[in-house]
């Protein structure tokens, strides 16, 4: 079995590659920026992490996106539906959620095909 870990630590890796997939763990931007700052943030380390196992978002499986207050959820899609690859979108559910820190207002966590 092969399994590479991308930036482990002690209590999480920030991407786990295993059988032709990439797990990323939940990925979220700088406390105090606002919903659309954060978002783009978030994307562009998924961007990163995805182009450090060698695959882009364009073989996105699936995104789970967290959002400390649903109201919140217009200003993220903004700046999703820019990034996100329209001709091969991945399945998504998008909820509210208490995150860890209430200065996070979002959290996106996606798989992904190698």
């Amino acid at each position: 079995m092969n399994i590479r870990r991308i930036e482990a630590g002690p209590r999480l890796s920030q991407a786990v590659i295993h059988d032709g997939k990439v797990y990323l763990a939940g990925q979220v931007g700088a406390p105090g920026q606002s919903v659309a700052e954060q978002t783009k943030a978030v994307l562009a380390s998924i961007d990163r992490l995805l182009n450090e196992a060698g695959t882009d978002k364009s073989k996105l499986l699936q995104a789970i996106i967290w959002l400390a207050d649903i109201e919140d959820f217009s200003e993220m899609n903004a700046v999703w539906d820019e990034w996100v690859d329209a001709k091969s979108p991945p399945a998504r559910a998008t909820g509210g959620a208490t995150l860890s820190s209430p200065a996070y207002k979002v959290e996106i966590i996606v798989t992904a095909a190698v």
